[in-house]
């Protein structure tokens, strides 16, 4: 079995041949290493290896994972990209550099009320729910063009893009994909300053190609690198 160092340079090889054939800036791509679920020895191998992005879906395993002694002398940048419940904000919100996942006013009400009580300034994404499916958590395409001038209102925290989850089916997700991307366009053209929303969070192991020839920024890679769960 190959190490996490050299999964995580093949994925970085892979990033930069996808972005050369499609014409972009592999620098343009953000590769956000997925920990969820693996110890905290498999991300230090990450860290170790250069990757100081990694992802957590969990409030407590982030917590306990953060805190390990493995990982007290590393640089990690990290990242909440699961489902957050207003209740779990202050568990997080000065440990975190971005959250990926807000999907609901009243979520970022209260980010931007314990971010303000800490006297930070939070980055932080919008969940959309690109795929119609009920079961997903994320704001609507609609309600996001109807409600986003009240999230760019919302004092210490900045509303730095989009994140979505697409559908596990391959035929779909480009669509959802490029779905994205035109709704990140419309919500530059109503930001108080466009140049600070510039961030579209998707491609996870299975369609990440397909995001980052649709424009993705960021890409959520867990089990290519770290192995399967």
């Amino acid at each position: 079995m190959n190490s996490v160092e050299e999964r995580l340079a093949a994925v970085r090889t892979h990033i930069d041949s996808i972005c050369r054939e499609c014409g972009r800036n592999p620098e343009e791509v953000r590769l956000i290493a997925v920990s969820k679920t693996k110890p905290a020895s498999l991300v230090r191998q990450a860290v170790e290896a250069g990757q100081a992005d990694i992802g957590e879906s969990y409030v407590q395993e982030f917590l306990d994972k953060s805190a390990d002694p493995e990982l007290r002398d590393l640089e990690v940048n990290w990242h909440f990209i699961g489902h957050l419940q207003s209740n779990k904000i202050k568990y997080i919100i000065d440990r975190v550099c971005m959250v990926h996942s807000i999907d609901k006013l009243s979520t970022a009400k209260e980010l931007s009320k314990r971010a303000r009580a800490k006297e930070l300034t939070v980055d932080y994404l919008l969940e959309i729910n690109t795929s119609g499916e009920s079961t997903k958590f994320g704001i609507s395409p609609q309600e996001l063009l109807d409600t986003a001038p009240s999230f760019f209102d919302l004092p210490s925290i900045r509303l730095r893009g989009l994140m979505t989850i697409a559908s596990p089916d391959p035929r779909k997700a480009p669509g959802e994909f490029k779905l994205l991307r035109n709704l990140l366009e419309k919500l530059r053209s109503i930001a108080p300053d466009p140049s600070t929303v510039t961030e579209l969070s998707m491609g996870m192991s299975g369609d990440f190609e397909e995001a980052i020839r649709a424009g993705s920024t960021m890409v959520r890679i867990g089990t290519a690198i770290f192995g399967s769960r």
